[in-house]
């Protein structure tokens, strides 16, 4: 816009002295073509620069004198600029006068020059304000779409701390040498909303873990109760119920330490193939089948490249016991878990995953199509997988059946030798009297021992974890 203004402002100029210059020199040419017609008509000699039909006049202007009238021109003579005036005379011939026009052009060219170099000299400055005004905002706009994704990632804790943004309580900009522009107030709205997105959150977080952390006491002597009751099937259910409501507290505590981000990793050397088969052979022998007394879930393991990795055994197995144990209660068979270096599947041949769970991920206390259970296996194995660096992606196979993707952060240990023993893991398993509650969504912390009551931080990780209600 300036640079159009500049241009539009330097052709204003030129057209109004160029019609100024040409004008004044008009008006000395017919004056001195008046003066020379009475001197003409007296008889008196011409002046230089008049004559009688001069052979150089413009054939235009000689026409118009021939005519009986009078009028100017300005014509290259021999490359010189010069105004010409012509008027009737005596005999039907034409009387001119020549009068030099070069200080009148010389004057018109410097000011194009002139123009010219001041538009761009003013088009010059304009593009470098404009430039590094819109680099200014454009590295603002930057910022602060950077920070969104941050927080669409999941740290809450970042902000765009625009010194130009409304930080006051009361609206009002504490820096009131500065004033508020759109892009401060874009700013100023997003942090306004991740501080109270992150405040609701850890409202949120704090209420579950108290929730759950209160609920362990009575458990606790609620299960002692049930242990006194007579046998007899009233009591089974009794202590069924009493096993899946603390499988649930101590699930909930987990995902509340998950939450809290204040989980630490045991690193050390892994065989992936060993981690699987264990997992599988804990997993196999305390589902849901094998809890029923009817035919024990049967995993297949598929070792295509085994590989060793640094990473915790125990959150590793965690993880995995979930996967399996999801596919197991809502997948259809045969599941099979296959290792193929760092990277380890998980696929089942039932109705797959709800979209919105391959779409966005599992979700605590969502159930669809009927599915019973609380959906914290899965969520669980999550964020897990995210303590252990890794990645975990769910997705529908084309042929049917739903598969887990669990890839691992690849780092050959020093000494990535076999690992002695085989044994199972620690805390892995439920004790044989355990019955699996019936109608869970997943098997809640399948995989931690009926007297895992008070377990604090990773040691509430247990080897074959609950399956989720992520299933339809």
């Amino acid at each position: 816009m300036c640079c159009a203004l500049a241009a539009l402002l330097g052709i204003l100029v030129h057209v109004s002295v160029s019609h100024q210059t040409v004008r004044e020199a008009r008006e000395r040419a017919l004056t001195r073509l008046t003066a020379v017609t009475k001197a003409y008509e007296a008889g008196d000699r011409l002046a230089p620069g008049s004559s009688i039909d001069p052979p150089d006049l413009p054939a235009s202007l000689r026409d118009l004198a021939l005519h009986g009238r009078r009028g100017t021109m300005v014509d290259n003579n021999d490359g010189q600029p010069v105004m010409w005036a012509a008027g009737p005379a005596a005999g039907g011939r034409a009387l001119a006068v020549r009068v030099d026009y070069s200080q009148g052009a010389r004057t018109i060219d410097g000011l194009d020059q002139a123009i010219l170099g001041s538009s761009v000299l003013a088009i010059g400055a304009t593009l470098l304000v404009g430039a590094f005004a819109v680099t200014r905002v454009t590295q603002r706009l930057h910022t602060t779409a950077r920070v969104a994704r941050k927080i669409s990632a999941g740290d809450l804790d970042a902000r765009v701390h625009d010194p130009r943004a409304v930080t006051g309580t009361d609206g009002r900009n504490p820096n009131r040498a500065r004033r508020q522009d759109e892009v401060a107030a874009v700013a100023g709205a997003l942090d306004s909303m991740a501080a109270s997105l992150q405040s609701r959150i850890l409202t949120e977080q704090r209420f579950t873990a108290d929730v759950a952390h209160e609920l362990r006491t009575p458990l606790t002597g609620l299960h002692a109760a049930a242990e006194l009751l007579p046998p007899g099937r009233p009591t089974e259910l009794v202590r069924d119920r009493v096993a899946a409501l603390r499988t649930l507290t101590e699930d909930l505590l987990e995902i509340s330490r998950l939450d809290a981000r204040s989980e630490r990793v045991d690193l050390d050397a892994v065989w992936l193939g060993q981690v699987a088969e264990r997992v599988v052979r804990v997993s196999d022998g305390t589902g849901p089948a094998a809890a029923a007394g009817t035919a024990a879930p049967v995993t297949e393991v598929v070792v295509e490249a085994d590989a060793c990795v640094v990473t915790d055994r125990r959150r590793l197995e965690r993880v995995l016991g979930n996967l399996v144990a999801n596919a197991h209660r809502h997948g259809g068979p045969p599941v099979v878990l296959t290792v193929n270096g760092p990277v380890i599947t998980v696929r089942d041949h039932g109705s797959g995953y709800p979209d919105y769970l391959v779409a966005h991920g599992p979700q605590r206390f969502r159930t669809e199509g009927g599915a019973r259970g609380h959906g914290l296996g899965l969520t669980i194995a999550l964020g897990q997988t995210e303590v252990l660096g890794g990645r975990l992606a769910f997705a529908n196979t084309p042929d049917g059946g739903a598969m887990a993707t669990l890839t691992l952060p690849h780092q050959e240990p020093e000494d990535s030798g076999e690992p002695e023993g085989a044994g199972e893991p620690e805390g892995a398993g439920r004790p044989e009297g355990t019955e699996e509650p019936e109608g869970s969504r997943e098997p809640d912390g399948a995989g931690r021992p009926e007297g895992a009551e008070g377990t604090e931080g990773p040691e509430g990780a247990g080897a074959s974890g609950g399956g989720g209600d992520d299933r339809v």
